[in-house]
């Protein structure tokens, strides 16, 4: 790439970031593979999909470059679920009418942590499996919230959109049964797949001195900075309604933490450690 496209690129990348942070991060133009770099600071969630298809060999090939991303102890404590059946989405749809769009996706995928694999091999080994606890599962959540991730990479590289979805895990136990879920093997997101109809503007995240810590956590000015982002963020994307204004009032001004805590403010998945229960983890 010649220089002049390399400085261009790179200016493209600190202002994508210095938008996105209000913090300014030089970029050097000299790095290699500006270009994906740039696809990643320009990820904008993506809901809204053309018609056009997605192949069951294009999204093969993405759950293989996902499933090739890191992985705790080589373990492989992840599965995808592929669901490009209409009936089967709707199925699942079904439980969230305020998301239409998650029915209209052209594919829907279910990303499992799945620890029923490591019990099978103690089972064929005749080798006690020792860490019936807490970390089983913790492990394989963040072993397919890493494949997750690497999917959105890879897919976004091709200019496809995603979209996660959590709120699955608030039917955890019926998405199970549509998709066949045994035990120890569970739901820690959805996401839709497809060619985008339009892009959204990048969402505002809280400054890089709020969460990037260097040798030491540090807090002290954590209140500063979250009220310095409210005021950055409500100039640019000011959140359109207030939740719950019946309960907490209508806010004069209301920016992401007063939205934030409103949002935690009632309980949300708390029967999601019965379900995880259910299906043979000891969470202690």
């Amino acid at each position: 790439m010649p220089t002049s496209q390399s400085e261009q690129l790179a200016a493209q990348i600190a202002g994508l970031i210095e938008l996105r942070f209000g913090e300014s991060c030089p970029v050097d133009a000299k790095l290699q593979g500006l270009d994906g770099l740039f696809r990643i600071a320009d990820h904008r969630v993506k809901r809204h999909y053309t018609d056009q298809p997605v192949t069951h060999e294009l999204i093969r090939m993405f759950c293989a470059l996902a499933l090739s991303s890191p992985s705790k102890s080589d373990l492989q404590q992840r599965d995808i679920v592929v669901l490009h059946d209409a009936k089967q989405r709707a199925r699942i749809a079904n439980f969230f009418p305020g998301d239409p769009w998650m029915a209209k996706a052209p594919v829907l995928l279910v990303f499992c942590g799945n620890n029923r694999r490591q019990r099978q091999l103690h089972t064929w080994r005749g080798i006690p499996f020792a860490n019936d606890h807490l970390d089983p599962f913790f492990n394989a959540a963040v072993d397919a919230a890493i494949a997750l991730g690497t999917f959105i990479a890879a897919a976004e590289t091709v200019g496809l959109g995603c979209c996660p979805i959590s709120v699955i895990r608030n039917h955890a136990e019926a998405v199970s049964d549509i998709i066949g879920l045994p035990d120890h093997v569970f739901p820690v997101a959805g996401m839709t797949v497809g060619w985008p109809a339009h892009h959204r503007e990048i969402s505002l995240r809280l400054p890089l001195k709020t969460t990037v810590h260097i040798d030491r956590f540090d807090d002290a000015a954590v209140r500063e900075q979250v009220e310095g982002y409210d005021k950055r963020r409500h100039s640019v994307q000011p959140i359109r309604q207030q939740r719950d204004v019946a309960v907490h009032g209508e806010a004069q001004e209301y920016g992401w933490s007063e939205d934030k805590a409103r949002q935690y403010a009632k309980p949300d998945r708390a029967d999601f450690g019965a379900y995880v229960r259910s299906r043979g983890f000891k969470l202690y």
